[in-house]
């Protein structure tokens, strides 16, 4: 089908950015694309203004601040995948970007594109949850910062208001931790049905800290914690991770739907858990 009619800006900055959103209340920001534009061309959408941030190079780039790593909202998922300092320092970030859609999408598509549009089968999400990251919005005030745990507010909906921008994101440094992303999806390159993000600290042969974190098991990613708690001061042994994944899903709320029930999403929480905690672990 063909995209409804819209007008169409580019702006250069982020001031220039959020001027439009404030004087266009039907706007809708394009970053990446790759949400966006199927929507338009199926009109599931239909603004009548697209603001393009593609040409806003401020918004792109990873960089070290400190005890945090910070990635510019329309950094693309190829560039986050191979950057030296998310492997290092958020390897868990890594892994799941690679296996956000194809090499085309992840070239693309952005890694803020994909945290604001906020799809509960999303990769990014769940991840973001996992490490405690926080996200950076513009408005007309001035800028402020968002924990992961409130910007996902329900299926599409975030802490974003109609006016403001996602800039960047701010990652804790895990440098040191182990870190595995699973997902099960029926066909490559699919939606995942449940995914679990999963990063341990080890002390010896034990598991000092974990950040479990699951998507697509409610209208949010969720953060295993009763996963986390059961894993602490816990061998890293077969056992011992599966007896702490059996809590997987405490506290979900998955949907049943033509890829799943329920009953099913809940039994795959507890088997990625294992599989994504296991592999963690040997990585740590």
């Amino acid at each position: 089908m063909i995209p409804a009619a819209f007008e169409y800006f580019a702006p250069a900055t982020v001031d220039e950015a959020l001027g439009l959103l404030r004087e266009h209340s039907d706007a809708k920001v394009l970053a990446g694309g790759q949400s966006l534009m199927p929507a338009l061309r199926l009109r599931l959408a239909a603004p009548e203004v697209i603001v393009d941030i593609q040409k806003i190079d401020d918004l792109r780039g990873v960089r070290d601040d400190g005890d945090a790593l910070v990635i510019g909202a329309m950094t693309p998922h190829s560039t986050v995948e191979s950057d030296p300092l998310v492997a290092e320092h958020a390897r868990l970030i890594a892994l799941a970007t690679a296996t956000v859609g194809d090499p085309q999408i992840r070239h693309r598509g952005t890694f803020g594109g994909s945290l604001a549009h906020a799809d509960p089968a999303a990769d990014l999400p769940a991840v973001a949850v996992a490490l405690e990251a926080s996200f950076v919005i513009a408005g007309a005030d001035g800028r402020r910062t968002v924990p992961a745990a409130e910007f996902f507010e329900g299926v599409f909906s975030t802490a974003l208001g109609e006016d403001e921008l996602l800039v960047e994101v701010r990652v804790p440094k895990y440098t040191g931790w182990g870190a595995h992303y699973e997902k099960f999806n029926r066909v490559a390159q699919g939606w995942s049905i449940v995914s679990v993000a999963a990063a341990v600290r080890l002390d010896g042969d034990s598991i000092a800290e974990a950040r479990v974190g699951l998507g697509n098991m409610g209208p949010t990613p969720i953060r295993a914690t009763a996963v986390e708690a059961a894993l602490v001061g816990q061998p890293a042994t077969a056992d011992a991770v599966r007896e702490a994944a059996a809590r997987a899903a405490d506290g979900t709320s998955p949907v049943t739907d033509i890829n799943g029930d329920a009953d099913y999403r809940r039994h795959l929480a507890t088997v990625l858990t294992r599989r994504a905690v296991l592999a963690a672990a040997g990585t740590a």
